[in-house]
C-alpha cells in the first residue's frame, strides 16, 4: 500500500478529498488501532485538544487517519517506555497536529533524513526495527497536498521526538 500510495503521490495522481468529518473520532480511531501495541509494551498513550478546535472540519479524514496511524505506529515502535500523546490544535483555518514520544529520539544527521523516500534515521535503526522507509515520505507529502507541511524535534538520542504537522481544513457542520 505504501509502494502504491506513494507512487500516486510521485504521479501527481492522489486526490484529496473535501468532506466533513468529526475529527475527535478521526483522532480516537487512529489511537485506537494502536492501543493493543501500546499496551503490550506497558505504554500510556493519550490525546488533547489544545484551545479552540472545531469539532468537525472540512478534508480528508482517510488521508488524516493515514498520517495519524503512520505517526502514532512509529511513536509506539521506537518507544521502550513512557507514553505517546497526540495534541491536536488550530489557528483559524489551519489544523496542528503533534506525536510527541519518550523514545529513542533522533540525531541530527538522521532528523535530515528520515523524510527521504526509502530512508530511516540510520541502518542499524532498519535492522533493529524494520520498515520501509515510506511511511515518513508519504506523510509528509500527504500534509502538503491538504496545505501543510511536517516535521520532526528532538534534542537528540534517547530523548524522545515530536512530529509536527498542519494541514489546512476549515470548521465545518457536524456530519449528520
Amino acid at each position: 500500500n505504501d509502494i502504491l500510495d506513494f507512487s500516486k503521490i510521485e504521479a501527481r495522481r492522489m486526490d484529496i478529498e473535501a468532506r466533513p468529518f468529526d475529527l475527535r473520532e478521526c483522532v480516537e480511531s487512529a489511537l485506537d488501532l494502536i492501543a493493543g501495541r501500546a499496551a503490550e509494551k506497558r505504554l500510556d498513550i493519550a490525546y488533547q485538544f489544545e484551545g479552540d478546535v472545531p469539532a468537525a472540519i472540512d478534508g480528508d479524514v482517510t488521508r488524516l487517519r493515514q498520517i495519524l496511524l503512520n505517526l502514532l505506529s512509529n511513536a509506539v515502535k521506537f518507544t521502550e517506555r513512557g507514553e505517546v500523546v497526540l495534541s491536536v490544535a488550530a489557528e483559524g483555518d489551519l489544523r496542528q497536529f503533534a506525536v510527541r514520544d519518550t523514545g529513542i529520539g533522533l540525531s541530527e544527521q538522521g532528523r535530515s533524513r528520515l523524510f527521504q523516500s526509502f530512508s530511516q534515521a540510520d541502518s542499524s535503526t532498519t535492522r533493529k526495527y524494520g520498515g520501509t522507509g515510506l511511511g515518513l515520505a508519504i506523510s509528509k507529502k500527504l500534509a502538503e497536498l491538504m496545505g501543510g507541511t511536517m516535521w520532526v524535534e528532538s534534542a537528540g538520542p534517547g530523548t524522545g521526538s515530536t512530529f509536527r504537522f498542519t494541514m489546512r481544513a476549515p470548521a465545518a457542520e457536524m456530519p449528520v
